[in-house]
């Protein structure tokens, strides 16, 4: 069963950078796409970006494009969400998921991270 952590969440100031991480342990060779999403208090969830595991091809959603940046370590076992020029809108819980070749879904979730920007 994969299991997915994330890591590096806190609390930035307006206008600041964050870097969260998300390990994927038990069975990631069968992981074809990753994602991030993200859930505010009273909102729904938010898909902010994929990446195909195999080639690196990445997709942002609108509210975070050219301020967010997806990538992966070399193992391909870790992915990453570089956040810059952070608002307090970007406050929220965010989630790496991630979903196996030839699966319509996401099924594998990370427990979330909490964010915090304040201005």
């Amino acid at each position: 069963q994969v299991q997915l952590e994330e890591f590096g969440g806190g609390s930035v100031q307006a206008g600041g950078s964050l870097k969260l991480a998300c390990t994927a342990s038990m069975g990631n060779y069968r992981l074809c796409e990753k994602a991030w999403y993200r859930q505010a208090p009273g909102k729904e969830r938010e898909l902010l970006s994929t990446i195909i595991v195999s080639e690196g091809t990445k997709k942002y959603g609108n509210s975070v494009k050219g301020r967010f940046t997806i990538s992966q370590d070399y193992a391909k076992t870790v992915i990453y969400l570089e956040m810059s020029r952070l608002e307090s809108e970007d406050t929220a819980v965010y989630y790496c998921a991630a979903k196996r070749c030839g699966e319509p879904s996401f099924g594998f979730w990370g427990p979330g991270t909490q964010v915090t920007v304040s201005s």
